[in-house]
């Protein structure tokens, strides 16, 4: 089974830049998209009905602003939009689809604002999603999106320089380190352990050519997954988007 989780940076911009077609030759059974930017009425019809896939939205409130989506040719048996914190969930940020032998989670956590004002907001909601994955830590979850931290020196071009900087702070990276904790592990860094590898750039000083990124987007799985993951991968080259595309292949067509 390919899953693949990508920031798109507003649905409809991706659109213009190919992201039907994209999306048809990937041939993943389940694909998560955040980010889209896009209110439940205006979402267009081609976005709506796509090959064998049955789609889920959870829009913001708010016009133009976050929200995610869930492609999947795998019939799941329930869908759920809430966290339980009523600033996250009008905001649009959480997906979970249950299916016969595992959960799926897709996310966008906040980012925390360059000022630190929302860093506050940010800490409160990764403790909530702590604490629900601390209660079902025997289930089997893939835990995927923009999580909007970079773990470890190796996950940005440059530590040294934004040390202090919001995505980087000490306490966000600790959200990081209590979610491996519960058990869960970080899919690429299965089979990648060197630097270089980003899933985000920032649009100023030809960042994203100069290859000055961060790793912000992740893929988690509990380690009862771990036996039956086949790769993870981070697609570097898709345009569309400030983000890339990420994914996995693992082991669950049948149990």
């Amino acid at each position: 089974m390919k899953i693949v989780s990508w920031n798109v940076n507003g649905i409809r911009s991706c659109l213009k830049h190919g992201l039907i077609p994209w999306l048809e030759r990937q041939r993943a059974e389940i694909v998560c998209l955040q980010e889209i930017k896009i209110a439940e009425n205006d979402i267009p019809w081609d976005l709506r009905y796509l090959n064998n896939y049955q789609v889920f939205f959870n829009c913001a409130q708010k016009k133009g602003y976050s929200g995610v989506a869930v492609y999947t040719n795998k019939v799941p048996l329930e869908a759920k939009h809430n966290l339980g914190i009523k600033r996250f969930d009008v905001e649009g940020r959480i997906l979970e689809l249950k299916f016969d032998n595992f959960s799926l989670i897709n996310l966008y956590l906040p980012h925390g604002s360059r000022d630190k004002s929302n860093l506050d907001y940010k800490l409160k909601v990764y403790k909530k999603v702590l604490a629900d994955l601390e209660r079902r830590k025997r289930e089997k979850i893939i835990l995927m999106g923009d999580f909007n931290i970079a773990h470890k020196d190796i996950d940005l071009a440059r530590p040294r320089q934004n040390k202090n900087n919001i995505m980087f702070t000490p306490e966000e990276r600790q959200q990081i380190d209590k979610l491996l904790n519960l058990g869960l592990v970080d899919s690429f860094r299965q089979f990648n352990q060197e630097g270089g590898h980003y899933s985000w750039w920032p649009s100023r000083l030809k960042a994203r050519q100069r290859n000055l990124g961060w790793r912000i987007d992740y893929c988690f799985i509990t380690r009862s997954l771990v036996p039956r993951l086949k790769q993870a991968f981070i697609l570097k080259d898709v345009l569309g988007s400030d983000h890339c595309p990420i994914g996995l292949e693992i082991g669950l067509d049948k149990d």
